[in-house]
């Protein structure tokens, strides 16, 4: 098995990732998405669907792993709409299931399936400031089509990105930050933009 991570500054850009995976035979068992879903204009937060209440409520999506999108909060990013193994993971920890708490379960999740660990920070960290993180466990005969699949659909460079984060002071993800409010995401988006148009 091996692990194919990309992270998106267009949350539909991974949904559509996530739809062209199950397309080509990736199970959706095996692909997590998570994101604050702050550009596209939908929501997922329906009835009982409050920040810290897991994976819970079935909403959003037209099929496959897209139709269990449901709210979780993980300390340091906040409210964010997911739903897959590494987001059940973090779901776990915010419960208290998994020791080291939820950025533990995102960032030991993703290490724990052969990401590199400093990578898996640039990962949290963009989800933290509105991007969207798609991850597919994929066979060695999956590997190509999913690193295709990831790769051409305009991902972050994520070496771009994490020295866009380290010039301003930035090191590692850290939980006991705070979470972005809806105005600090739109002014990361907008940065992002700016450093690194779409």
């Amino acid at each position: 098995m091996q692990t194919v991570t990309g992270l998106y500054d267009n949350h539909r850009d991974a949904r559509q990732v996530v739809e062209q995976l199950e397309d080509a035979g990736v199970s959706s068992s095996d692909i997590t998405i998570a994101g604050r879903d702050g550009d596209s204009g939908e929501t997922y937060a329906g009835e009982g669907a409050a920040a810290g209440a897991g994976i819970g409520a079935v909403v959003g999506g037209t099929g496959g792993l897209l139709a269990g999108l449901g709210m979780l909060a993980i300390p340091g990013v906040g409210p964010v709409v997911a739903a897959g193994w590494l987001a059940a993971t973090a779901a776990g920890a915010a419960a208290g299931a998994v020791a080291g708490g939820a950025a533990g379960g995102l960032i030991g999740g993703l290490t724990s399936s052969g990401v590199d660990e400093d990578d898996a920070h640039v990962y949290a960290e963009g989800v933290r400031r509105g991007s969207t993180l798609v991850s597919a466990r994929v066979s060695d005969d999956q590997a190509d089509i999913a690193r295709s699949i990831i790769n051409n659909n305009t991902p972050v460079d994520l070496d771009t990105r994490r020295s866009m984060y380290r010039e301003e002071g930035w090191e590692r993800f850290d939980e006991s930050s705070p979470a972005f409010t809806e105005e600090e995401l739109a002014r990361e988006r907008d940065r992002v933009r700016k450093y690194h148009p779409l």
